[in-house]
């Protein structure tokens, strides 16, 4: 069976999701690739189950415009392209900031001091050059100021862009200085955060969203 993939239990809705769930995030981190085939056969038996919940995941996956179906050809890999990429981080840059200003007016001590361990064990883990450990954290530090925002539809919004970009946030993190800028970038939010500066939250949180975009623009270009 396939790694990260577990089969715990026999409900139809379920499975369909775990099955859509899982070959989603494999696009997402490049696992299966721009233009390769997902072949149903061939899925089915990586991961132990019918050809139904495959088939039910693969039109999920078409209606997000990760795969598209072409007669003769299946289900091919669309992937993330760079315009995809381009136009997640003007969304971000428009909304995270929105986020940033109403958490800082909500944040508990909590939040903040979980935010202040998340930034100390990226800097931990950057040491060790652990790329995809330090964008994991970098995930849960924005997640937690989606959730202290106290919007259900940003929070929402916002978790769904940044997980469609992981796999060019790990690529970008290995060019050099680009974690300790993060890490900075992270500092300058959490103070804002701790001075309850909704101004200076939302404009810092907007900077660290459009450098990190430069950041994988600039990276990607030089592939």
């Amino acid at each position: 069976m396939a790694k990260d993939f577990e089969l715990s239990s026999t409900n139809d809705a379920s499975l369909r999701t775990k099955v859509f769930k899982y070959v989603k995030s494999q696009i997402i981190n490049g696992v299966y690739s721009p233009g390769e085939n997902l072949v149903e056969s061939k899925l089915a038996e990586e991961l132990k189950v019918s050809r139904t919940p495959i088939r039910e995941a693969i039109r999920l996956l078409e209606v997000e415009g990760l795969v598209e179906t072409t007669p003769n050809k299946g289900a091919i890999v669309l992937g993330i392209s760079s315009k995809d990429v381009e136009d997640i981080y003007a969304i971000r840059q428009l909304v995270e900031g929105l986020a940033a200003r109403w958490a800082a007016e909500k944040i508990s001590p909590a939040e903040i001091k979980e935010l202040q361990k998340l930034t100390d064990l990226m800097e931990f883990y950057s040491q060790k050059g652990d790329q995809e450990e330090v964008a994991s954290l970098d995930t849960k530090f924005h997640e937690i100021i989606y959730e202290a925002s106290g919007s259900k539809i940003l929070n929402l919004t916002l978790s769904n862009l940044h997980q469609f970009v992981q796999l060019s946030r790990v690529e970008s993190l290995k060019v050099p200085h680009r974690i300790e800028n993060t890490l900075a970038e992270h500092r300058a939010v959490l103070n804002a955060f701790l001075e309850k500066n909704p101004d200076k939250a939302e404009k810092a949180l907007t900077e660290h969203v459009k450098q990190a975009y430069l950041n994988i623009m600039s990276h990607r270009a030089k592939k």
